[in-house]
């Protein structure tokens, strides 16, 4: 190679192509527009019957989250994460940590999909038993991963929009219900958003605290900053608009279906309730419809998260924070990390087995609220040391952040905080361990 092409080839980078809304279409796909709908039924079960007040509280936090991810992807442009903010602006040990408690959120995301999957399957076919699901999806996965097989942004798209038009059945639907109710009062439309009867503020909480799952993936779009016309200007906002548009579009989904499904009624798999509610609102053909949709989206969401958590633990085994051998290795033939997809598809089917569906939903939500949390502090630190007093206004939004997300981390069930810290420890040790092999953000190499 000569020097010129040498030169030429030092000079070449992604081309800045995405415009402002293409930033936002990324987003919401990476969120995906039906997000509340496999959780619908464990946050009404958490919150009493206030799903829509959970969804719209879990933004707020969301929101003010979003902005301190906005300002610190300014500063750091070419690596939109967590593990990078934490470890640059406070130290690079809860740099690490924060990255650890995320693989937890990578690993737990294929789990509850395959369970998610298995009680979706099994309205179909009720005579096939969960565990034989379980297996089936967990085999599917890793067999999937294991060749190569990735989703790709066209297909993405395509299931994107696919969900869309489930999302407008779902709402002629739901309207053609409300238009045949008799004599509806001004209460029965109130009654998703406050039931004075139900209503309980430590349920409300802790409810919230579930409900940040439908936010889940905001963050990615910091990863695209370097393709990004204006970045600067187009990034954060894309992010807070991202989380404005899927609270409203969570927000609606939900209000329809509480208005259709009696309070107090139980459902037939809480796992699975929205399914039933639009059975419900459209008969046994929608509800084929929204089962068959939301299967298909937690399987391409369930494979590709399963891919994201073997490549996370094969960038660890590279950098010498957990053994290179066996994570930082990588299959010959179809150049992947083979063994990282096996030992994440074990891990998957194993909890699969003994967690349910509601924990497994909170563990996520356990790393993810760590990372807000360290992502509104690093905003906070970064404000105070270049400009004090004249990032007032952004400092007082990361400073609610960060108070919103530690309120809802607090509020999670006992038993997810004490397995997600027992992780945390867990990844404590490893680290002491390797700390000579390992070098952190913020360290010299």
């Amino acid at each position: 190679m000569t020097a010129t092409s040498e030169s030429q080839s030092e000079t070449v980078g992604l081309r800045r192509t995405l415009r402002f809304r293409d930033l936002i279409l990324y987003g919401i796909i990476l969120i995906q527009p039906t997000a509340p709908m496999p959780v619908f039924g464990v946050l009404y079960t958490e919150s009493h019957g206030h799903v829509v007040a959970v969804i719209l509280l879990a933004m707020i936090a969301m929101l003010f989250t979003s902005v301190s991810y906005g300002r610190m992807a300014r500063v750091y442009p070419h690596g939109g994460s967590a593990f990078l903010y934490v470890g640059k602006e406070i130290h690079p040990s809860l740099g690490y940590i924060t990255g650890w408690c995320l693989v937890l959120d990578y690993v737990i995301n294929p789990l509850i999909c395959i369970i998610w999957c298995s009680r979706a399957a099994m309205n179909f076919a009720p005579e096939i038993p969960y565990i034989a699901w379980a297996i089936f999806f967990a085999l599917l996965f890793t067999v999937l991963n294991c060749n190569g097989v990735e989703t790709s942004a066209r297909i993405n798209a395509g299931m994107a929009a696919a969900l869309g038009v489930v999302i407008v059945l779902v709402l002629i639907a739901s309207v053609r219900w409300i238009l045949h109710m008799s004599h509806p009062t001004a209460a029965v439309f109130l009654d998703p958003l406050y039931n004075r009867a139900s209503f309980n503020s430590s349920a409300l909480l802790h409810g919230t605290s579930i409900a940040v799952l439908t936010y889940i993936g905001f963050d990615g779009i910091s990863t695209l900053t370097d393709e990004a016309k204006d970045p600067a200007r187009n990034v954060p906002r894309a992010i807070v608009l991202t989380c404005l548009i899927t609270g409203i579009l969570a927000s609606i989904e939900v209000y329809f279906a509480q208005l259709v499904w009696p309070r107090g009624a139980a459902f037939p798999d809480v796992t699975t309730a929205y399914v039933h509610v639009s059975g419900r609102m459209g008969g046994p053909i929608l509800l084929a419809i929204v089962n068959a949709a939301l299967l298909l989206a937690n399987m391409g969401s369930g494979m590709a998260s399963q891919l994201g958590a073997a490549r996370l633990l094969y960038a660890m085994g590279q950098d010498g924070a957990i053994p290179r051998r066996f994570f930082g290795a990588v299959s010959i033939k179809n150049r992947i990390p083979r063994n990282n997809v096996l030992l994440i598809g074990a891990v998957c089917l194993a909890g699969a087995l003994i967690l349910n569906f509601d924990l497994g939903a909170e563990l996520l939500n356990y790393g993810a609220l760590l990372a807000f949390i360290g992502v509104n502090l690093s905003s906070l630190l970064r404000g105070w040391r270049h400009g004090r007093w004249s990032q007032a206004i952004p400092m007082l939004m990361s400073l609610a952040g960060m108070i919103t997300c530690a309120i809802l981390w607090w509020n999670l069930s006992p038993k997810a905080k004490v397995v997600g810290t027992c992780w945390a420890v867990a990844g404590i040790l490893l680290w002491i361990a390797r700390r000579r092999y390992t070098v952190l953000p913020g360290e010299a190499a």
